[in-house]
């Protein structure tokens, strides 16, 4: 597969995972010097196009020294085991409590196929592969590693997951934030800027830790957010309020839903939000193409959040705790 990507300064490049469509999804390359990391992996099916990538810009597969996905699902992490096989140098930097599905991605494989089904799963993610424990850094929060110099800074990150981190470059005064950050696909950037949205992906939205996130975030000061879903993003101080809105937007919706048409009422609930949304920032698409773009986001919302509802009702009330 023919590698896609961008430069964006400051020795990072942003690079196409192929993921479901052109634009969904990307990963990023870190070079400084003779050392380089990787950050987000794609999918098993990405692993083709990043090496290709590597031997165009002239960077040796053991200059690689660190993989590091932000989180284990499967669009960030699903190629971290070939890779490993691939970049003889690099250890896996990974949440604490994703290692180990990482070093063993039985369990991963079994839930991601039954939230997509066994087909769509090996369409989408193909095979996963472990990695050896012996190459695997278990990033606590605060972790720093460096890179021929360059300081990445580890921060547990949940919200969107448990086993979210984000990354703190200094150097461009920037963060590589998974899924933290939300989504801003290009599609959908107006004159306005950019059009956010949280993916309250299954099985672990936690709205009071993802405000906790953004705000911790935010005391960095940061200049730009290099967001897996896509790309680039600057001012990213001027945007998170509405990341916190959205979140709030998120719980009332989920807990307006009637018990006995959940399911179906959470969809429409989402659906007809981002239209309003999109419609007040001045997007010009169709209905039709609104859709096309954001059905997968909104099914695995509504599942996250359904999700969420369930887990809420059976945890004591913490007014009798």
């Amino acid at each position: 597969m023919k590698p896609a990507y961008t430069d964006l300064g400051m020795g990072i490049t942003c690079i196409e995972t192929h993921y479901q469509r052109p634009g969904l999804a990307s990963c990023y390359l870190l070079l400084r010097g003779e050392a380089a990391a990787l950050i987000d992996t794609g999918t098993a099916h990405t692993v083709p196009s990043i090496m290709a990538l590597l031997g165009l810009l002239g960077v040796r597969p053991e200059q690689i020294k660190y993989l590091i996905p932000t989180h284990v699902h499967l669009d960030h992490a699903g190629g971290a085991g070939q890779l490993m096989q691939q970049l003889p140098e690099a250890q896996l930097v990974v949440h604490p409590q994703g290692a180990r599905h990482l070093i063993d991605p039985a369990k991963l494989a079994a839930g991601a196929s039954a939230v997509y089904g066994k087909e769509k799963f090996a369409q989408d993610f193909g095979e996963l592969e472990p990695v050896s424990e012996s190459r695997v850094i278990e990033a606590q929060d605060g972790l720093i590693i460096e890179l021929n110099g360059r300081k990445l800074r580890c921060l547990d990150t949940p919200g969107h997951a448990r086993h979210h981190l984000c990354l703190w470059d200094e150097e461009s005064r920037g963060f590589f934030t998974g899924d933290t950050f939300g989504l801003a696909y290009k599609e959908l950037y107006t004159e306005k800027g950019p059009f956010l949205m949280l993916p309250s992906t299954p099985v672990q939205f936690d709205p009071d830790a993802w405000h906790r996130t953004l705000d911790q975030l935010m005391e960095y000061r940061p200049e730009r957010m290099y967001l897996t879903h896509y790309c680039g993003l600057e001012n990213p101080m001027d945007v998170v309020g509405v990341l916190h809105q959205e979140i709030d937007a998120y719980v009332e919706l989920a807990l307006a839903a009637a018990p006995s048409e959940r399911d179906t009422a959470i969809r429409i609930s989402l659906r007809n939000f981002y239209l309003d949304r999109l419609r007040a920032h001045g997007c010009r698409l169709s209905e039709q193409e609104i859709d096309r773009l954001l059905e997968m986001d909104i099914e695995l919302c509504a599942q996250g959040l359904l999700v969420w509802l369930n887990r809420r009702e059976k945890e004591p009330r913490k007014a009798n705790s």
